[in-house]
């Protein structure tokens, strides 16, 4: 019983974390850690050594609740 550990948008957190040069982020599972964790890890290590993304990183980036994010309309229905 408790908050369950959810972001708005329902998706991780997956990338550079804004502001802070060398800071890496990947959290926001939902209780599906086990699930997404490897998935999710893959993409951190080949975004932080530059390789090509298996997938397309930017649904997934901190930046995405910034208040200039959110008022340009990008975000939630993107």
């Amino acid at each position: 019983m408790g908050r369950r550990p959810c972001l708005p948008d329902m998706l991780p957190i997956v990338g550079r974390a804004p502001k802070r040069d060398g800071l890496w982020l990947n959290f926001g599972h939902h209780h599906l850690g086990f699930t997404l964790g490897p998935v999710t890890g893959r993409l951190l290590a080949e975004m932080m050594t530059g390789e090509a993304p298996f997938t397309d990183p930017a649904p997934y980036r901190a930046e995405r609740f910034s208040y200039s994010t959110v008022a340009s309309g990008w975000g939630h229905s993107q």
